[in-house]
């Protein structure tokens, strides 16, 4: 494996995950630099989320290594889970909860210093553009909205790298098209961040990504470098289509 000195914010090496007979993450090796958007393109069911879990601590492979930040997600999961924010489909906010409680959670939750909360809080308020919803429930939240209040959640204890599991699942064209311009901001100030996604689309605005089908990763690479190898015109559809056709036709 190679420590994050050497560059590498996230690191795998032969990657398993098997639940009973089920292979849900199959031989994953990978390396994502400081400062990258890191992408995860493919259909549910690809092994996205498996992958994502348990570079975040939350799922122990059954073999191979990880490491995220420089922890062994296997040995050392507390200090990967203290050193990272998460953000998964599901927005992880409590909709019974008012924005600012939410936000007063998750401070209380990351270990955000007393001093700093206030702060942080307005950064929130001010990225997810609701200053003057703070005292509305979290639920009433238009599905952007309540979007960017979760990654605003995700970051109060601005971890150096943030995974992103999904997370435009369920919202309109534009409030995706804000979300991503959050992530490339993020990005620009240092912060890695790796996202899950099955629009194809989303794939063109990463740095690099790797297109997961059945647990493998079947294609890696820069959006224009994977294009390029399938002829001139060829779109991240025509690409994920093509390396599914020839995985399937590997394995007859």
């Amino acid at each position: 494996m190679q420590p994050l000195a050497d560059g590498h914010a996230v690191s795998t090496l032969k990657l398993v995950k098997r639940f009973g007979d089920f292979l849900a993450v199959d031989d994953v090796t990978l390396q994502v630099d400081r400062g990258e958007i890191f992408g995860f393109l493919g259909p549910n069911g690809a092994g996205k989320s498996t992958t994502i879990r348990i570079l975040c601590g939350l799922l122990a492979p059954t073999s191979g290594e990880a490491q995220v930040n420089g922890f062994d997600v296997a040995t050392d999961s507390e200090r990967v889970k203290s050193s990272i924010g998460y953000m998964s489909q599901k927005f992880s906010l409590y909709d019974d909860l008012t924005v600012e409680e939410n936000i007063d959670f998750f401070c209380g939750i990351y270990g955000v210093a007393r001093d700093r909360r206030e702060e942080r809080k307005e950064y929130v308020l001010k990225m997810a553009g609701i200053e003057g919803e703070r005292s509305r429930m979290t639920r009433l939240l238009a599905g952007g909205y309540k979007q960017r209040l979760a990654l605003g959640c995700a970051i109060l204890h601005e971890p150096p790298i943030l995974f992103l599991d999904e997370p435009t699942s369920g919202v309109d064209p534009i409030a995706r098209r804000q979300f991503w311009d959050l992530i490339y901001t993020m990005s620009a100030a240092g912060t890695t961040v790796f996202v899950s996604t099955h629009y194809m689309d989303e794939a063109e605005y990463c740095h690099r990504l790797a297109l997961m089908y059945r647990g493998r990763v079947i294609a890696l690479g820069a959006p224009a470098e994977l294009r390029a190898q399938h002829g001139e015109g060829a779109t991240m559809s025509d690409v994920f289509i093509a390396s599914i056709e020839r995985e399937e036709a590997l394995s007859r």
